[in-house]
């Protein structure tokens, strides 16, 4: 019984504090496309690209969604 309140309580508070921005995106990083420091992402979900310096984006950056 401890162990279901356990498990609710974790997955109630995963969506209070979960970022929705990002919850569909899967970001996978490419280390042989990085370039002077900068990591390249690619997200699996939907296909978009970024070259990015402080590790994971923050927003979705979905191009049929436009721009954040």
């Amino acid at each position: 019984m401890i162990l279901v309140i356990g498990l609710v309580t974790a997955f109630v508070l995963l969506m209070i504090f979960g970022n929705r921005s990002t919850r569909p995106c899967r970001w996978r990083e490419a280390r042989s496309r990085a370039e002077d420091g900068a990591m390249f992402y690619r997200c699996a979900a939907c296909g978009a690209e970024t070259l990015n310096r402080g590790g994971l984006p923050k927003v979705c950056l979905d191009p049929t969604k436009g721009t954040p």
